[in-house]
């Protein structure tokens, strides 16, 4: 962008260009203010233009990608979901799909390599057909670059954003996208049985934060029915004592190594270091929650882990998340991350290690 300044003299100065850098980001639906603030925090002025009205926008951060990517990988941020560089943006339509795939066939970095080609479209996109089948259609048309596209480690990602009026696309690293799954949507298929949604909670929770729930023996899970988050702890081989004073569902009667305690957990002790996990998903006041789950953590190991759900029930939830945290903090637990998951809706999922 070219910034001209009338120098003291009257004549006309060019200013020093700033270097910017442009991406496409995504929140969970509703959050997307809070996810540009997180950018102002780390990058100073963001101009934004929405895509998705709460969910996707463009930003504007004035730093190098290399910069951007540095910053984001060691301040990762709460409600943003997902990022993608725009190295090219065209006018909506069949043409510019054709000279994307020119442009793409240039990258020389991506001959040869694993890519995974991920591909979104807004409602109204001016394509009209189906996310994968213009995937399809791409890989067919960058078949010179003699790449092998997969979306299992793959050393380049290449986004696509097909709208109603415009087509955008970057290229970038895994990492840099702060998910491998395109626009952060992290999904899985509802298994048989399953008793509620709010495992895929826990399960996104283990891949994402590289929780290791095999190598844990004692669970407490806090507020734990109908039992979505106890049959997971129970799935992977741990046992669990769950306390709610409602009823657990009917599956995880009589389920090996399961301990049901009916009361409120702010009636019970535990012993000194008896569980090596603390879960707890409650819809409930955050302080409350907090206040609960610290007063049970006598009972966690040194090294041992929790996981809670803070529910956001105010109007100024990165103030609120930051007391919260301090909460927990002051109880020697060390937060590992604090992240609104693809699977978390009206709130955020803290990990924790005590030390």
């Amino acid at each position: 962008m070219n910034d001209f300044r009338q120098d003291p003299e009257g004549q006309a100065s060019h200013a020093e260009e700033k270097v910017s850098s442009r991406y496409i980001c995504t929140a969970n639906h509703g959050f997307a203010s809070y996810a540009q603030e997180e950018l102002r925090r780390l990058f100073g002025a963001v101009k934004s233009m929405l895509l998705l009205p709460g969910e996707i926008f463009i930003a504007t951060l004035q730093a190098e990608p290399e910069e951007v990517s540095r910053i984001l990988l060691a301040n990762l941020p709460i409600f943003l979901r997902h990022i993608q560089p725009v190295q090219f943006q065209d006018e909506a339509g069949l043409p510019a799909l054709g000279r994307l795939a020119v442009y793409l066939s240039r990258q020389s970095q991506l001959e040869g390599q694993t890519l995974s080609l991920q591909v979104r479209k807004s409602k109204d996109s001016f394509w009209q057909e189906s996310p994968g089948e213009l995937r399809e259609w791409l890989q067919e048309e960058l078949k010179s670059l003699d790449a092998e596209f997969s979306v299992q480690e793959p050393a380049w990602v290449i986004s696509v954003y097909a709208d109603s009026d415009a087509l955008y696309a970057g290229v970038s690293r895994p990492e840099e996208n702060l998910s491998d799954w395109s626009g952060g949507a992290v999904r899985f298929r509802k298994e048989e049985g399953q008793i509620s949604r709010a495992k895929f909670k826990l399960i996104e929770a283990e891949k994402e934060f590289g929780i290791p729930f095999n190598s844990f023996r004692r669970g407490l899970d806090i507020g734990a029915a109908p039992g979505g988050w106890t049959s997971f702890l129970l799935e992977r081989g741990i046992q669990v004592t769950a306390v709610d004073p409602a009823h657990m569902h009917e599956s995880l009667k009589n389920y090996p190594g399961l301990k049901i305690l009916r009361k409120n957990a702010n009636e019970l002790k535990f012993s000194e270091n008896e569980f090596d996990v603390i879960v707890c998903d409650m819809s409930w006041s955050p302080k409350l929650m907090a206040k609960m789950v610290t007063g049970l953590l006598h009972s966690l190991v040194p090294g041992g882990t929790a996981i809670v759900t803070v529910k956001l029930m105010h109007k100024k939830p990165l103030a609120m998340i930051k007391e919260i945290i301090e909460m927990f903090e002051a109880e020697r637990m060390q937060i590992q991350r604090a992240k609104q998951l693809f699977h978390n809706r009206d709130e955020i999922t803290l990990y924790m290690i005590k030390y």
